[in-house]
């Protein structure tokens, strides 16, 4: 793993923590350096903070992206503003912690990066994963207008492309393998970060927002739908 913050202390902080929880930890204290260790030794994940002297976060992850480096990238951020998340996952990162954060939710978060990437990180060390045999992978599923490529990671609303992060491609296809059912929140938040953040989070409402915006087209059915009190659909109405 690598971590970049440029904060001596939170820096120290986390990475005995991280250490302590298994992980393999280089920590570095801003972009540039961040850079030039993921280039060096390619790490399984990387924890950045947005707010950096010289090279920021979102400069490192916009870098790493173009080059075609698809590393999960978990963000620590100070800006709580819906902006400036959003920024975050256009610049390629797959999910984020604002600070002040518990560290117990940063390692949820890792895990569940981890275990959509490498299953066997995010069992760790003292755990077993069982072997699999052969299986033929489901190529492509569709629903409401929406046509899924699994193994490519590409999707399409009509014959229109959508270009997706990692997180907004998980949530597309929970959605779509359960089109016409109402997802409660909770099985949302387990299915996709592995933990569920509670009534007072917001990280699901800024990915719904951002897939509606990628999803929706001027004269056409909106797709994803909120039910009040109970969580997301997707349907065609």
């Amino acid at each position: 793993m690598l971590l970049a913050e440029d904060d001596r202390a939170i820096r120290h902080a986390l990475e005995r923590a991280l250490t302590l929880e298994g992980y393999e930890v280089i920590a570095v204290a801003d972009g540039v350096e961040a850079l030039a260790q993921a280039h060096r030794t390619p790490p399984d994940i990387l924890v950045l903070d947005v707010m950096m002297p010289g090279i920021d976060g979102l400069q490192v992850c916009r870098v790493l992206r173009a080059e075609g480096d698809r590393t999960p990238i978990l963000m620590l951020t100070a800006l709580v503003e819906t902006a400036d998340r959003i920024a975050g996952l256009d610049a390629g990162a797959d999910d984020y912690v604002v600070k002040p954060f518990d560290v117990e939710e940063v390692f949820a978060r890792l895990r569940a990066l981890l275990r959509r990437t490498s299953p066997a990180l995010a069992a760790g060390p003292a755990e077993d994963v069982p072997a699999r045999g052969p299986q033929l992978p489901e190529r492509q599923i569709e629903a409401a207008g929406l046509r899924m490529d699994l193994q490519a990671r590409r999707v399409w609303r009509g014959a229109r492309e959508l270009e997706l992060t990692r997180t907004e491609f998980e949530l597309l296809e929970l959605l779509v393998r359960n089109a016409g059912i109402v997802l409660d929140h909770s099985t949302i938040y387990d299915r996709i970060w592995g933990y569920d953040f509670g009534p007072g989070s917001k990280n699901l409402a800024v990915y719904v927002g951002y897939l509606r915006r990628k999803l929706d087209e001027p004269d056409a059915p909106q797709l994803i739908h909120t039910v009040r009190g109970v969580g997301y659909v997707l349907r065609e109405d």
